[in-house]
């Protein structure tokens, strides 16, 4: 029987990367300037200057830019700069999906209180607001919320651009491994001294 010889070949080696938020992640998470408008006239929340807070981000971070720019080379301004955004576009991002969240209690707890055969979903005391309602009024809470810091992000977006000079992207990162660990490596050893 002869046997084959086999070539010593390393196979390469795919590290997977872990996806950042971008900003096109968050702007379908939160509401847009029109929803926004018509969930604080709908509920009586103040109406947000969207393209006031976002030019203020816009200049905030531009400043910030100017005023570090003796001290920090191109590469160290588009890192630091790279970091500061990513973390408006995160913040704004888990705004918006915890307000997918409240929203979607909140139509469940319409959808339920609709139904006159159940006891438990009904409207409080005279003067006091059913759950159904403050799932409402808090999903349109955390929409205008949600909005407000989607401004912040985009505002940041465009100033990271400006600065720098492309557009901003997340840094993406390397997945963990997901070979076997020290301790799986060690108990497979440990066992097979078992026989």
């Amino acid at each position: 029987m002869a046997k084959t010889a086999q070539s010593p070949r390393q196979t390469a080696r795919v590290i997977p990367l872990r996806k950042g938020t971008t900003i096109e992640m968050t702007r379908l998470a939160c509401p847009d300037q029109q929803q926004a408008l018509l969930i604080s006239e709908s509920f009586g929340l103040p109406v947000l200057d969207g393209d006031g807070i976002r030019d203020l981000h816009e200049r905030l971070i531009v400043e910030t830019a100017a005023s570090l720019q003796d001290g920090l080379g191109e590469r160290a301004m588009q890192i630091h700069l790279q970091r500061i955004v990513g973390a408006y576009v995160g913040s704004a991002h888990g705004a918006g999906q915890f307000y997918s969240r409240a929203v979607t209690e909140a139509r469940d707890a319409t959808a339920k209180s609709a139904c006159d055969a159940r006891d438990e979903d009904v409207d409080g005391p005279v003067g006091f607001d059913g759950p159904a309602q403050r799932k409402r009024e808090f999903a349109a809470d955390m929409g205008v919320q949600a909005h407000a810091l989607l401004m912040a992000a985009e505002g940041a977006v465009t100033a990271y651009e400006q600065v720098i000079g492309e557009r901003w992207k997340p840094f993406e990162r390397a997945a963990e491994t997901t070979g076997p660990s020290v301790d799986r490596k060690a108990a497979a050893v440990q066992m097979a001294a078992f026989g």
